[in-house]
């Protein structure tokens, strides 16, 4: 049964907050945020659980989705985004969606949430497939979209993972691969965009981050498959291009430019010095 007492929801264990100076405020919030990594050491096998079974359905074709409201579907998006820049990645093979769409980044969207139907409707818009991963994001565990939504992708036999702020939460109920990374009262009671968002974000940064490196998208510890979007990427990847072939710098930027990746610039290398 889920739990209806939401610790996301719990009142703030600091009082009077407008009597504090700047720094008192600044000093409890980061006294707080501190918490925050320790919880998710704590759970470190949820999130490889989910990975791993990730992984297993990218490698097969899958591709992973997103699904959240508010500050949750922001962060949902934003991990999404990142990854075709950062790991040269088509961008339909990490897709975010957040209810009330595109408008719902920027602005609040009324009720948007409340609709345990749409995000069933919005994942079909992507053409959603029995090899696909879904995960729900949401920090109460309660959110109606991500629920509903996960319920859906269950009825169609489709793999699920949840990430949320609460114990035995709706979410984790509908997800195979549940989450939970209870990091307990916010300074601002009920303010999830922090100390919840948070532990979101370092999440999903482990999660896509594992899941690319294990797809092939990184060598050591470089991002060789980024995209040249800006001359400071184009210099780093010149870097790894002289580091890795070792000739000169204009050479190595040639030979990126041309090739657009160093991953491709040093097959490229490798293959003519071969022929």
């Amino acid at each position: 049964m889920e739990n209806n007492s939401k610790i996301t929801e719990s009142t703030s264990l600091y009082r009077h907050l407008e009597k504090m100076s700047v720094q008192e405020i600044l000093t409890v919030i980061n006294q707080e945020d501190q918490n925050v990594p320790m919880v998710i050491a704590s759970i470190i096998p949820q999130i490889q659980r989910l990975v791993e079974a990730l992984v297993d359905r990218m490698l097969a074709g899958g591709r992973l989705f997103y699904i959240g409201a508010g500050t949750s579907g922001r962060l949902g998006v934003v991990d999404a985004s990142e990854c075709p820049p950062t790991y040269g990645v088509d961008p339909g093979l990490v897709v975010g969606i957040i209810a009330g769409g595109r408008h719902a980044m920027f602005e609040a969207v009324e009720f948007a949430e409340d609709d345990p139907s749409q995000a069933w409707k919005d994942l079909q818009e992507h053409g959603i497939r029995s090899n696909d991963f879904v995960i729900g994001i949401a920090a109460s565990g309660s959110t109606p979209y991500v629920v509903g939504g996960l319920q859906q992708c269950k009825a169609h036999g489709i793999a699920t993972g949840s990430i949320s702020c609460n114990p035995n939460a709706g979410v984790s109920r509908e997800a195979d691969f549940p989450i939970e990374a209870v990091v307990g009262p916010e300074v601002v009671t009920g303010s999830t965009r922090m100390k919840s968002g948070t532990a979101q974000k370092l999440i999903l940064n482990m999660i896509s981050t594992a899941a690319m490196i294990q797809l092939g998208r990184v060598e050591d510890n470089r991002m060789v498959n980024m995209q040249l979007t800006n001359e400071k990427l184009i210099e780093r990847g010149t870097q790894m291009v002289m580091e890795q072939l070792h000739i000169e710098k204009e050479d190595a930027k040639q030979l990126l430019l041309a090739a657009g990746s160093v991953k491709k610039a040093v097959e490229q290398y490798n293959r003519d010095r071969n022929a």
